[in-house]
C-alpha cells in the first residue's frame, strides 16, 4: 500500500486530496497544526492524523517519528500547507509580513521535505508533490492579458515562485524521486473567500495525478489539470 502524507490537510484542497487518495487505496496521513480539526478531518475521510506545524522544527521532528513508529514508511509527500498573508496594499506590507509567509510557504517546504527524506528514500518509488499556484509563474504574472497580472502582492506570489524553483532543485538532486509542482487553479477555498471558479475536486486533479505517478513518470514539471504551466 502506498503511504502518503499531506501537510495542511484538515480543510480545503489538502483535505480533498486526502479524501481522493484514500479512495485510490493510499494510506493517508493528514498533517495539520490543530489536533482537533486534523483528527476530525482524518476521521471523516478515513485517514490518519499527525500533528504537524511546518514552521516548527520540533513539530516536524515529532511528526517524522510518529510516521516512522507506525511502521508503514512513506512513499508520497504532498507539501500543501500555505498562507496568503495580510491582504493590504503593497506599500503597507512589512518585512515581518513577508517573513511570516515565507516561513510557511517556502521554509516549511524545505523543513518538511528534508525531515522526511530518510523515510522517502526507503520507498521503491518516492514522490514529492509541491503545491504552488499560477501566481508563482513569472510569465503569467507579467502578462497583462492574464488574470494573474491583476494580483498585486509581494508576499504570496513570490513565495510560490520560490516553491517552483525549489521543485526544480529537488528534482535535480533527487533523480530517483518524482518531484513535481502543481497549480491547483482558481479553486473555491477559504483562502479566497470561496470565490474560486473551480470545485475542490477540479482543484485537486493535478495534485492527485502527480501523487500517483509511476516510478518512470515525469519529474521537475510545473502543471495544472490542463497541462504544463509556464515558468
Amino acid at each position: 500500500m502506498t503511504t502518503t502524507l499531506i501537510t495542511g490537510a484538515n480543510k480545503g484542497i489538502g483535505r480533498e486530496t486526502a479524501r481522493r487518495l484514500v479512495e485510490r487505496g493510499h494510506d493517508v496521513w493528514i498533517g495539520a497544526r490543530a489536533p482537533q480539526l486534523g483528527q476530525a478531518a482524518a476521521d471523516d475521510v478515513g485517514a490518519r492524523f499527525v500533528q504537524l506545524d511546518v514552521t516548527s522544527e520540533a513539530s516536524v521532528t515529532a511528526a517524522v517519528q510518529a510516521v516512522r513508529d507506525a511502521g508503514g514508511g512513506l512513499d508520497v509527500l504532498v507539501n500543501n500547507a500555505a498562507i496568503f498573508g495580510r491582504d493590504v496594499p503593497v506599500d503597507e506590507i512589512t518585512g515581518d509580513d513577508v517573513d511570516a509567509v515565507l516561513q510557511t510557504n517556502v521554509s516549511g517546504v524545505v523543513r518538511v521535505t528534508n525531515a522526511f527524506l530518510p523515510l522517502l528514500r526507503q520507498s521503491s518509488a518516492p514522490v514529492i508533490v509541491n503545491v504552488a499556484s499560477s501566481l508563482g509563474s513569472v510569465a503569467l504574472c507579467g502578462d497583462p492579458d492574464r488574470v494573474e497580472y491583476t494580483v498585486d502582492s509581494v508576499t504570496y506570489p513570490p513565495s510560490k515562485s520560490a516553491v517552483v524553483m525549489l521543485t526544480v532543485q529537488y528534482a535535480k538532486v533527487l533523480p530517483n524521486f518524482r518531484v513535481n509542482v502543481v497549480d491547483p487553479g482558481h479553486t473555491a477555498t477559504e483562502m479566497n473567500g470561496f470565490q474560486g471558479a473551480q470545485t475542490l475536486t477540479e482543484g485537486t486533479d493535478a495534485i492527485v495525478a502527480m501523487a500517483t505517478v509511476s516510478a518512470d513518470g515525469p519529474t521537475g514539471t510545473f502543471v495544472n489539470r490542463f497541462g504544463s504551466v509556464p515558468w
